[in-house]
């Protein structure tokens, strides 16, 4: 097992992070930038390395000042977290030539699933269902898009190959639109992602988000930890989620979960990963997958018993799973709230110093957060200061349970978005379950209006 990691990521991640390793024995090294300076797991960490300015571009996306404060700390491994450069496969690729462990996918892996038309075309062969469309990406002949899209049927969507994040693509609807919609699309996708390439497909109309988690070993092991529904989405940005998605038969869940355990032994994954879906009509729809700790991975943890950090950590150092499929539990209901510092109506961010910072607590509570109070929210990253997690043994006592968190947690000095979670926690399609990923924005629509 490794004796020290460093971890190449900030916020609640790094915190989380932190104390995996802590209950492993494994000292951790932080890096951060100088807006964070101040940050709590700067101050809780075994050792901390500044590595540049308050922008991304020269700390936290600093390949080379990363490495050599791993190098100049003897640390054996990197947890990338999410976002930044823990899909980068350029970065784990660095890692691994530099004397490292990169705790995540081989970088062979992360290029094959970010690329979005090779991911399809993967996971067709591996028997996991996709969303309608044609292989490969689209060609250059206007006449042969505008073929493949009779051939598939309007509405379609365009995306992006390199896309994600709910970048890089456009629903069209008539066959007037396709074409410019396709060079707009292209245009964006070279400049945003470095790759112009884009793919078509069948355009959804009321979807679920349905992700499936998975952990692979490098012993040919593959299990997966059951479901999360991300369907209350704004911009195609997760909010809220929940684990096990409600209404959906645990058959028909269990068909597609073997089939993405079966995936990760066929492309030869290791790590933590997961298989995201639309599911409409009783069907499943494979669109990407995150070659990545996820930010919803607490709901999982909670309703399985399993620590999918510390199993990160486990598989990056040689060891074998230690449980089966069989002994993977799912038990009760969890749901969690993303917390953002930014306004509750016109989402604006807003940074600044939090005078007050009051979590909530009580049994099956939990709360993932990096803030405390008098700290400073930087204006320089993610809106995200920490997120609201419960678990009950219900759905209906885990939803009772998260109002009464949220109306626990008081947060003074910056606005929040926990009146829009409380105004979900209380709204009856969302008690009901089973909203599709429109849901909020049209819900937003009409609550913006009553105004």
């Amino acid at each position: 097992m490794f004796k020290k990691i460093l971890i190449a990521n900030r916020g609640e991640i790094a915190l989380r992070i932190q104390r995996a390793c802590r209950e492993m024995g494994i000292r951790a090294v932080v890096v951060y930038s100088e807006a964070d300076r101040d940050a709590k797991y700067v101050k809780l960490a075994d050792e901390s390395v500044c590595i540049g300015p308050a922008a991304s571009t020269l700390s936290y996306l600093n390949m080379p000042g990363i490495i050599a404060a791993a190098e100049v700390t003897d640390a054996e491994a990197i947890h990338p977290g999410y976002g930044f450069l823990s899909e980068n496969a350029n970065f784990a690729e660095r890692v691994e030539k530099s004397g490292f462990a990169f705790i995540g996918p081989t970088p062979e892996s992360i290029r094959l699933m970010g690329d979005k038309v090779s991911a399809k075309d993967a996971m067709v062969k591996a028997g996991v269902p996709t969303v309608p469309g044609v292989p490969g990406a689209l060609p250059e002949d206007s006449k042969e898009v505008i073929r493949i899209a009779r051939e598939v049927g309007y509405p379609v969507i365009i995306k992006a190959s390199g896309g994600g994040g709910g970048r890089g693509m456009r629903v069209v609807h008539t066959e007037a639109a396709l074409l410019t919609a396709v060079q707009t699309t292209r245009a964006e996708a070279g400049a945003a992602f470095g790759n112009p390439a884009v793919y078509l497909e069948k355009f959804l109309e009321n979807p679920r988000h349905i992700e499936i988690q998975v952990l692979a070993d490098t012993h040919g092991n593959a299990v997966w930890l059951g479901e999360r529904d991300c369907s209350m989405q704004r911009r195609h940005q997760k909010i809220i989620e929940e684990a096990p998605a409600p209404g959906i038969p645990r058959k028909v869940i269990e068909k597609v979960g073997e089939r993405c355990a079966a995936a990760c032994k066929k492309i030869g994954y290791r790590g933590a990963g997961t298989f995201e879906f639309l599911f409409e009509n009783g069907e499943f729809y494979f669109i990407e997958m995150n070659t990545r700790v996820q930010v919803e991975h607490p709901v999982t943890e909670l309703v399985t018993g399993i620590d999918i950090v510390q199993q990160q950590i486990r598989i990056a150092a040689g060891e074998k799973l230690s449980f089966t499929q069989k002994q993977v539990p799912v038990r009760g209901h969890s749901i969690e709230c993303r917390i953002n510092a930014e306004d509750p109506y016109t989402f604006m961010p807003s940074p600044g110093r939090i005078s007050m910072w009051h979590p909530p607590g009580g049994p099956g509570v939990r709360v993932d957060s990096h803030a405390y109070t008098n700290y400073f929210v930087p204006p320089n990253y993610d809106s995200m200061i920490g997120k609201v997690i419960v678990h009950a043994d219900t759905r209906d006592q885990a939803l009772a349970r998260m109002r009464s968190a949220l109306s626990e947690t008081l947060v003074e000095g910056i606005s929040t978005n926990i009146p829009l979670h409380r105004e979900l926690m209380a709204d009856a399609a969302f008690i009901e379950g089973g909203t599709s990923i429109h849901y909020l924005e049209g819900w937003m629509e009409r609550r913006n209006k009553a105004r």
